[in-house]
């Protein structure tokens, strides 16, 4: 795990996105499919889909359109492949989370697809252990695609179980257009509880945002939009705080839309409870050291000494950087009342645990 003495600083974590490996043979034999255009595919044609589970279905494309023979080439092929596609991005830190969890669900899948027989019959015919290997490979398709399946059912789960947080006459505040929230909310209204909204909206609106308000008022749902500013003094009508995350870290803390940090800070200062749902697919091995140890590519302090560009240097620059509505922040666990994942409530300090369970 990231964080102890012996091992790599979150600058060396698997976040980062070095420049893809040199190709192996079953990557040349793949170099004509294009993973960035299928995760920008996927998820431009299902709005509901989380970046995560696009950069899983991508894998699982990837694999049926160009099966390896081997389990090295399998395991090659998909590291080769998930590092064109997280340095295709920003920010890499949901993608990471993503195919990180599926190529270690690889790994677990082929451990248990081998048995002592085969160990012990090493010197069978070539193309007997290819025959095996398909074999292999069919039955891990269909476990990867069993795998997406659930975790897209994930964010239902969680509904059901955060609702009981949403109370009779009570208010929620959230910020940021998140899916869980949302399916949370709709889950509340939906069994007749009566409550109210605090939406603190992004100027402009985005579609989806403004979406989301239409969605909970023809539900009957009281929603009042406010702006950022209006946080503080909105909270004294508040009687919770929830958002999702775009990736929940080893410390308990989360990485989310730029404000949620200064949101969770006068939650607490409020004496007012921020629950973070997010399904357990967006747990992500990183340890950052603190708001500016982030493997992301954003300037939010661009300090100038004058109100010139500098060109296309500048304009260059700011290119690779994230744009303001997609920056993000850093929670630190001590702000969080609860995590809500499909697997159930846990403190922040409980996440460690749970990766635990999902990498060893």
């Amino acid at each position: 795990m990231a964080g102890s003495p012996n091992e790599a600083t979150p600058a060396e974590s698997s976040l980062s996105t070095p420049p893809p490996e040199e190709p192996t043979q079953s990557d040349k034999t793949s170099s004509d499919f294009d993973i960035v255009h299928t995760y920008h595919h996927l998820l431009s044609t299902d709005p509901l889909l989380t970046m995560p589970l696009a950069a899983i279905e991508s894998l699982i494309h990837l694999l049926s359109h160009f099966p390896p023979s081997t389990t090295s080439e399998t395991l090659s092929l998909l590291s080769h492949h998930s590092s064109i596609l997280k340095s295709s991005v920003k920010n890499p830190i949901a993608l990471s989370a993503g195919t990180d969890l599926f190529q270690r669900y690889i790994v677990s899948t082929l451990q248990s697809s081998s048995s002592p027989s085969d160990e012990k019959n090493n010197n069978n015919a070539e193309d007997g252990e290819e025959m095996d290997f398909r074999a292999i490979r069919d039955h891990l398709l269909a476990n990867g695609r069993l795998f997406a399946q659930r975790a897209k059912e994930a964010r239902w789960v969680i509904a059901r179980t955060a609702r009981r947080f949403v109370r009779d006459g009570g208010t929620v505040l959230t910020a940021g257009w998140s899916r869980v929230v949302g399916a949370v909310l709709d889950a509340a209204a939906e069994e007749g509880v009566r409550f109210r909204v605090v939406y603190v909206e992004e100027k402009p609106a985005s579609a989806t945002e403004n979406e989301l308000v239409r969605r909970l008022r023809r539900k009957k749902i009281t929603v009042a939009v406010i702006g950022p500013s209006a946080v503080a003094y909105s909270l004294g009508k508040t009687s919770i705080v929830m958002v999702g995350a775009e990736g929940v870290l080893e410390n308990g803390g989360v990485i989310s839309r730029m404000g949620t940090y200064q949101l969770a800070m006068l939650a607490q200062s409020a004496g007012k409870p921020l629950y973070v749902v997010a399904e357990s697919h967006k747990f992500v091995r990183l340890y950052p050291l603190g708001q500016y140890d982030l493997p992301v590519r954003q300037t939010v302090l661009d300090f100038r000494d004058s109100d010139d560009n500098d060109g296309d240097a500048r304009a260059e620059e700011k290119g690779n950087q994230l744009e303001d509505d997609d920056a993000v922040d850093y929670t630190p666990p001590n702000l969080i009342t609860a995590l809500v994942t499909e697997v159930g409530v846990h403190t922040p300090s409980a996440v460690s645990e749970e990766l635990i369970k999902i990498w060893y």
